[in-house]
């Protein structure tokens, strides 16, 4: 069955709206895991905007569930302009300390407000390669997050990945206006084929919700969903443990 893991971002978000621990992340965590999660997703930007670097530690400390790091391998050390949280060190240096369980890979910078496009490995790929060996090294699983392109999943098998995570928002697009989504869905199969031909293990993440995600869960060879965004939203009415619980049925556990 595929697994799921709540990204916290959205969380961390409305406590650093105040200066104080309130949402607390680890707690919120905890209830997810409590409600059946398999895991837990974070990521981690270098401007701290929701998840900071001392959460990733926090969590660290607790989790008994799969740990999933995300973010930009690129971004270097910063300086922190908020009074009480300390310096973002790094996405390696954080990740090479906490070794997570999964660490995922994402080609984001400042200027998104969110991750918006997979890597294009004809010209990262000797970039990635290095740092793929170096993770899984330390015994972390490591994930590239994907376009849904066959030949470019191809290149993720041939520079380390063990998985890629496939970028899902033009899904999440077509199945909400209703436009051509089974043709949409289709590309995602096909570069699911791709992926398990090549020996990756696939995972999938960003605009999953309710409604988009039992079609979804059809995917040949998903192993995991990361979702935050809209399990938050449906949180603020149903409660979290009740959404935890709303998604696992919507993969198709517990029918």
């Amino acid at each position: 069955m595929t697994a799921l893991s709540v990204n916290l971002n959205k969380i961390a978000l409305i406590r650093n709206s105040r200066d104080t621990r309130n949402p607390d992340v680890p707690a919120h965590a905890q209830q997810c895991i409590d409600a059946g999660a398999n895991g837990i997703t974070v990521h981690p930007r270098p401007d701290q905007r929701h998840i900071r670097a001392q959460d990733c530690f926090d969590l660290a400390d607790m989790l008994k569930v799969e740990f999933n790091i995300e973010g930009n391998p690129f971004t270097g050390p910063r300086a922190s302009d908020r009074a009480g949280v300390s310096d973002y060190p790094g996405f390696m240096d954080l990740v090479r300390e906490i070794r997570p369980a999964q660490c995922t890979l994402v080609p984001d910078g400042d200027d998104q407000l969110t991750s918006d496009h997979g890597f294009d490995l004809t010209r990262d790929g000797d970039r990635v390669a290095p740092l793929l060996e170096e993770l899984k090294s330390l015994g972390i699983r490591t994930s590239l997050f994907m376009d849904p392109v066959p030949e470019q999943i191809r290149l993720a098998a041939q520079v380390g990945a063990d998985r890629i995570e496939l970028y899902t928002e033009s899904y999440a697009r077509a199945f909400e206006a209703q436009e051509n989504h089974e043709a949409v869905f289709a590309e995602f199969v096909a570069a699911a084929e791709a992926a398990t031909e090549c020996g990756l293990g696939i995972n999938a993440g960003h605009d999953l919700n309710l409604h988009n995600l039992p079609l979804f869960a059809t995917l040949p060879g998903l192993l995991e969903v990361s979702i935050g965004h809209a399990l938050t939203v449906d949180a603020l009415q149903m409660g979290l443990i009740e959404a935890v619980r709303a998604y696992q049925l919507a993969l198709g556990k517990g029918q």
